[in-house]
């Protein structure tokens, strides 16, 4: 398949896109539970951060910070450009402490994110993507999260799409113990605020006060904050932008949403060589993760990086 790099032109850049059905296995009366307490579980928590009692500055700086870290690495660098697309390689046990980063962030085991992204590329804009803004913008923000979508059974879907993640022991592991991954790192961050508490000689009350901020704030608010940045690269950016690539399905280049996912905006440059680590086709399209990947390379942590160039045309089934 040949990609031509074209720019579409105004009309097309607002043109309203054609509307598809929901994927066939979706069942709008069946609550997908488990996603669904989750959801709902951390918005609720987060209305603590409201209450005097949960607020300190370390919090919020933990929160904003955390959101980016754990969003960038753990999200962009490792579950979708280094175990979905292949974009780089780097040390295993580098690759496993990313991944551990990536599951903090509560958006599923890497199997199940990759099967799942792999899907997207496959039939991307499509009826039976999982999550295509052309069924309906509220669908792939946050819809298909919490509905029964039998297309995506876990046996099935990581058959087709995740074989090369799951026949790894340590991905097996992740996928038993997600739960309890994200519990320790709950202890670990209260338990990190109540210990500096300690030593900057607070009171214990005061220094339980410290670390509760720093769970609500370093986990929960640092979480949803990440939920929502990805989300918003899941769904805008198959609405609104330019395109550099005529390209089959509606992806477009955003640059808000660039901004705010540090690279992953551009999205037609992204479905028009899903394999590049670079989302950068242009000299103003800055991609902040790549420019981390960069780092890494520098450091002798990341090879074998696969750029627009030299990169397939499509993400491999």
């Amino acid at each position: 398949m040949t990609v031509e790099f074209v720019d579409v032109g105004v009309a097309a850049r607002f043109k309203p896109p054609a509307r598809i059905r929901l994927p066939a296995g979706v069942n709008r009366r069946s609550i997908y539970w488990r996603y669904a307490f989750a959801v709902g579980g951390y918005h609720a928590l987060a209305l603590l951060a409201f209450l005097p009692w949960f607020f300190s500055w370390a919090g919020v700086a933990l929160a904003i910070l955390g959101a980016t870290f754990f969003g960038v690495i753990g999200i962009n660098l490792c579950y979708h450009r280094l175990l979905s697309h292949r974009s780089f390689r780097c040390p295993k046990l580098l690759e496993y402490a990313f991944v551990i980063v990536a599951v903090c962030c509560l958006e599923d085991t890497p199997a199940r994110w990759v099967a799942v992204h792999r899907k997207h590329h496959h039939r991307a804009d499509d009826e039976p993507d999982p999550h295509s803004p052309l069924a309906s913008l509220l669908w792939a923000y946050i819809g298909w999260l919490l509905i029964e979508n039998t297309d995506l059974s876990r046996v099935a879907l990581y058959d087709r799409y995740a074989r090369d993640i799951i026949r790894d022991r340590f991905y097996v592991f992740v996928e038993r113990a997600v739960v309890w991954i994200v519990l320790l790192s709950w202890v670990v961050f209260f338990a990190g605020g109540l210990v500096a508490g300690l030593l900057l000689g607070d009171t214990l009350m005061d220094a339980v006060q410290l670390g509760a901020s720093v769970w609500l704030w370093g986990v929960v608010v640092r979480t949803l904050i990440a939920w929502h940045i990805t989300w918003s690269g899941n769904s805008f950016p198959h609405l609104w932008g330019y395109r550099n690539y005529d390209t089959k399905d509606n992806s477009r280049n955003n640059i808000i949403v660039a901004i705010i996912t540090w690279g992953e905006g551009f999205h037609n440059n992204h479905h028009a060589y899903p394999n590049s680590a670079s989302n950068s086709h242009r000299w103003w399209e800055v991609d902040v993760t790549y420019l981390i990947l960069r780092l890494l390379v520098l450091l002798g942590l990341a090879w074998d990086v696969v750029l627009p160039g030299h990169a397939p045309h499509a993400q491999a089934e």
